[in-house]
């Protein structure tokens, strides 16, 4: 953690949602004049497309079913933790984009599934934002986990986290359901092992939870909408946050445990707003403080 180089991790499986949240996070650093440097948890894959499905072809060969994008054979942990790291240290570091589709990749004069040389962060950020899979990974080389100054969850409850990815995968990148199907049994153990563990580590939760029946999401024709879910946040250590705020500005809201506050799902990026504007303020206020003792 550092004073004045800053970090904010998200972290979520594939399909959970980060995204939206990566949306509010921007209008938050818009409005308050942050400049922050965007790292792509995508980025940090160990191969490009091509060469993730010319290792996936051997190991189903080979017998390996469980071969996936969750598990650290196939991600750039250290590098990762190396760049959190550096940033807190020194507010730079080196980063890359993976290039997702021919939009993305046209500038560059790259193929898509591609990734974009390793460059240094910019030296004049005021912090480092991170979206992706592993932002609160630990395994017994790494401990990643430790270097965000906040650290947020996003858990969508595991059915409607599947019907979120069916969704995509097929409206999106014109995939099968049995495809789909296919990736999640192959993800989960490395989901189990790698994807789920991070929660412990996380600062602040949240997860959504549709009020329509999703018990089936292989045949569930729509995602649930936010105003069909309800949103569970949970603060790790809720001192500091004032409860009673959150619930007098968030109508239909209410608490379920001492550090846990219940929303409305359509009310989710209110909620955000609301509790995370001013971690930033303070975040802003304390990197202030300590350039300025230097």
């Amino acid at each position: 953690m550092s004073e004045r180089h800053p970090i904010i991790a998200i972290t979520g499986s594939s399909g959970a949602g980060t995204t939206s949240v990566t949306r509010t996070f921007e209008n938050i650093f818009r409005r308050e004049n942050v400049k922050a440097a965007v790292i792509e948890g995508d980025s940090f894959h160990r191969y490009d497309r091509l060469e993730m499905k010319k290792r996936q072809a051997v190991a189903e060969k080979a017998g390996d079913k469980n071969f996936s994008h969750f598990g650290p054979e196939n991600n750039l942990f250290a590098e990762l933790e190396q760049l959190f790291r550096s940033y807190g240290e020194t507010g730079t570091g080196q980063r890359r984009k993976y290039l997702h589709d021919h939009e993305e990749a046209a500038p560059y004069k790259q193929e898509p599934g591609t990734f974009t040389p390793w460059e240094a962060v910019p030296a004049d950020t005021d912090l480092l934002f991170y979206e992706g899979l592993h932002g609160a990974v630990v395994t017994p080389e790494v401990d990643i986990a430790r270097h965000p100054d906040l650290l947020i969850g996003v858990v969508p409850v595991i059915n409607l986290e599947w019907i979120q990815k069916l969704w995509r995968d097929k409206s999106k990148r014109g995939y099968s359901t049995e495809a789909v199907t296919d990736t999640i049994l192959r993800r989960m153990p490395d989901y189990v092992h790698y994807i789920c563990p991070q929660f412990a580590h996380t600062h602040v939760n949240f997860q959504r939870v549709p009020m329509v029946d999703t018990s089936n999401p292989f045949i569930a024709r729509d995602i649930p909408a936010p105003d069909e879910s309800m949103v569970v946040i949970r603060f790790a250590k809720p001192k500091g946050i004032d409860f009673q705020y959150l619930l007098n500005m968030i109508h239909d809201s209410f608490m379920s445990r001492a550090n846990t506050i219940v929303v409305p799902g359509g009310k989710m990026e209110l909620a955000m707003q609301l509790i995370f504007t001013p971690f930033i303020w303070r975040m802003m206020e304390r990197r202030q403080r300590a350039l300025g003792s230097l």
